[in-house]
C-alpha cells in the first residue's frame, strides 16, 4: 500500500469602490485567537472553480469506468490515455501537475463533496458554499467572514492599526470575494493589479462642508483613508517580495494570480485568506472536442488548474514558506453522470474537492463514486461529505479554532475530517509515530471483536477501518480525544475473514496497524 493512501460599528462600502487597481469593499471587526491573530502566520488560499467541475472527468474510478464509458462515449477519455493514481483511481492526463503534487505527499483529495438536498442554481449553490449555509438557510455573512467576525469585533473602524496593518483578506480579482463577508462588512479587499495600485483623492485637510450628505460623505472619505493605507502596505509587500519558480505560465491567468499571492506573501503580508478564481466550468457544450476527448475546454481548464497549483507550491517552497500556506479548491457543483448530445455534462452535485500544500495531510478520503450502466440522465454523483465539515475541519486544524466555535459558525452536525497535519510529520506508519500515538490492536488476529488502544495529546482523530487495498469501510471515531490512554472495541462480526488496517490520523501524523479477522 502506497503511504499517501493511509491517512472572521462603522463599516465600508458593501459594493466594491474601485481605487486604482484595488477596488474598496467593506474593511470589518478584533480580538485574538492563537490560530489567526499576530502570533500566528499561516495562510489560507482558496481557489474557486466557477462554473460547476466535473469531478468524473478530472479522477476516473477505475472500478466503474465500462460504466462510465458506456454513459459517457462521446466525452470518456480512453483509458490508456489517464495518469496513474492509486490502484482504482486515474487522473485526467491534464492533471500532470496534481499527479505530481499528490506522488510528492503534498494533495489530500476528498471524493464525494456536496451538500444534502443539492441546489443546481449557480447563483444559490455558489451562496451556499460561500456563506457555508444549509440549502434552506439564507445568511448574509460568509463562512470566513463570521470567523473573522468573531477574532476581530471592532473591525473595520479601529483598522488598520499599529498592531494590524494589513488586510485580513485579499481577493485577486475585481470582486471581493462573499466567502469574507462579515456582519459590519468585508474582511477581504479585491486586487486587479498590483503593479496599478493608486491612490484615491481626499477632499484637502479633510474639509466638508456641512448640511445634507455630510455624514454620508465623511464615511466615503473614512473609506478612502482606510483604503489607500492598506493600499500602501500592499504595494509595499509586492515590492519586497519575489517568485522563485520557474514553472509559472505568465499567459494564463490563474497561474499569474497564484504567482502574484506567493510574491506578496513573500514580501511579508500579514493577510490570512486569499482567494483566486477560474472560470469556465460550466461545460454544458464542447467540454471535449468532437473526435477527440483529450482536448477540449475541460482538458484546457484542468491544464491550467494543475499548471498554477504545483508551480505555486513549487514558488513556495523555494521561497521558504511552503509550511505556512494551505489551499483548497471549491466549485458549486459537480456534472450529472451521463454526459449530453452537445459533448457536455449538466449540472449535478457532488464532485472531489482537493487540498493542497505541505502540511497536509496526504491522502485521499471517502469512497471512489459507484457508476451504472442504466443510470438516468438526470442522476448525478450522491454526496459523501458535507462541504462545511471541510471548511470547519480547516479552521481547526489550520487557525485552531475549537469545535464550539466550529458548529456555531456552520451546523451543529459537523464531523472532523483531519485535513492539516503538523508539517513534517510523517505520514505513514514510522517509529517516531508510534512511540508518541502507542496504537495497539489486540486481540490480532482477532474473530469477532478486537480492541484499538492509543496515546494522543489534547486533539481530533479520526480512526478508520480499511480493507486490504487501502480503501475506508468504516469509521471507528472521529472526535477530540483528551490526553489519555484510550481504548475502543471493534465490532469484526459483519467483515469477512481476511486482512485489513486500521488506520489513525490527527495532527501528531498517521499510524496504521494491520489486522487480521479470522
Amino acid at each position: 500500500m502506497k503511504r499517501r493512501s493511509f491517512i472572521k460599528y462603522s463599516s465600508l462600502l458593501s459594493t466594491p469602490l474601485l481605487v486604482g487597481g484595488i477596488p474598496i469593499s467593506s474593511i470589518a471587526r478584533s480580538a485574538r485567537s492563537a490560530g489567526i491573530g499576530e502570533e500566528s502566520d499561516r495562510v489560507l488560499v482558496l481557489v474557486q472553480l466557477n462554473g460547476g467541475n466535473d469531478g468524473l472527468a478530472t479522477i476516473f474510478p477505475m472500478n466503474s469506468y465500462d460504466a462510465l464509458a458506456n454513459v459517457r462515449s462521446n466525452i470518456i477519455v480512453p483509458e490508456g490515455d489517464l495518469l496513474d493514481f492509486e490502484s482504482t483511481l486515474k487522473w485526467h492526463p491534464s492533471l500532470s501537475g496534481f499527479k505530481s503534487l499528490y506522488e510528492n505527499a503534498q494533495m489530500n483529495i476528498i471524493q464525494n463533496v456536496g451538500y444534502p438536498q443539492q441546489n443546481r442554481s449557480h447563483f444559490r449553490s455558489t451562496d451556499i458554499w460561500n456563506t457555508g449555509s444549509s440549502f434552506d438557510e439564507f445568511k448574509q455573512t460568509g463562512w470566513l467572514g463570521r470567523y473573522l467576525d468573531a477574532q476581530y469585533p471592532s473591525y473595520p473602524s479601529e483598522y488598520p492599526n499599529l498592531e494590524f496593518e494589513d488586510p485580513f483578506a485579499l481577493t485577486i480579482g475585481n470582486v471581493v470575494s462573499e466567502t469574507c463577508q462579515g456582519l459590519a462588512g468585508n474582511f477581504s479587499m479585491a486586487l486587479a493589479d498590483p503593479n496599478n495600485i493608486s491612490q484615491l483623492a481626499t477632499p484637502v485637510n479633510n474639509e466638508l462642508a456641512s448640511g445634507c450628505g455630510a455624514d454620508q460623505l465623511g464615511f466615503l472619505v473614512n473609506a478612502i483613508e482606510k483604503s489607500n493605507e492598506y493600499g500602501d502596505r500592499i504595494r509595499e509587500a509586492y515590492e519586497l517580495g519575489n517568485n522563485s519558480s520557474a514553472l509559472y505560465n505568465d499567459d494564463d491567468r490563474l497561474n499569474v494570480q497564484l504567482k502574484t499571492v506567493a510574491r506578496l506573501i513573500s514580501g511579508g503580508l500579514k493577510s490570512k485568506v486569499y482567494v483566486v478564481n477560474i472560470g469556465g466550468f460550466d461545460t454544458h457544450a464542447n467540454q471535449t472536442e468532437i473526435g477527440d476527448p483529450l482536448v477540449g475546454q475541460h482538458a484546457d481548464l484542468l491544464t491550467s488548474l494543475g499548471s498554477a497549483i504545483a508551480a505555486f507550491q513549487d514558488d513556495l517552497k523555494q521561497l521558504g514558506v511552503g509550511e505556512r500556506v494551505l489551499g483548497l479548491t471549491y466549485s458549486e457543483f459537480g456534472r450529472r453522470i451521463r454526459s449530453n448530445a452537445s459533448y457536455g455534462t449538466d449540472h449535478g452535485d457532488a464532485a472531489p474537492l482537493f487540498v493542497f500544500g505541505q502540511c497536509v495531510n496526504a491522502g485521499v478520503i471517502g469512497s471512489d463514486p459507484v457508476i451504472t450502466k442504466e443510470v438516468d440522465g438526470n442522476k448525478a454523483v450522491d454526496m459523501e461529505t458535507d462541504f462545511r465539515d471541510i471548511y470547519g475541519s480547516v479552521l481547526i486544524d489550520w487557525f485552531e479554532a475549537s469545535e464550539e466555535e466550529v458548529k456555531d459558525l456552520l451546523h451543529d452536525d459537523f464531523k472532523y475530517i483531519p485535513i492539516a497535519a503538523n508539517c513534517n510529520a510523517p505520514t505513514a506508519v514510522s517509529d517516531q509515530v508510534a512511540d508518541k500515538i502507542r496504537l495497539k490492536v489486540y486481540p490480532n488476529p482477532a474473530k469477532e471483536q478486537t480492541m484499538v488502544e492509543f496515546q494522543v495529546e489534547s486533539s481530533y482523530q479520526r480512526i478508520s477501518l480499511l480493507n486490504s487495498m487501502g480503501q475506508e469501510i468504516r469509521v471507528i471515531s472521529n472526535r477530540r480525544f483528551e490526553t489519555a490512554t484510550h481504548q475502543i472495541p471493534v465490532d469484526l462480526r459483519s467483515l469477512v475473514p481476511g486482512q485489513y488496517y486500521v488506520q489513525m490520523i490527527g495532527r501528531q501524523g498517521q499510524s496504521v496497524r494491520k489486522l487480521v479477522k479470522i
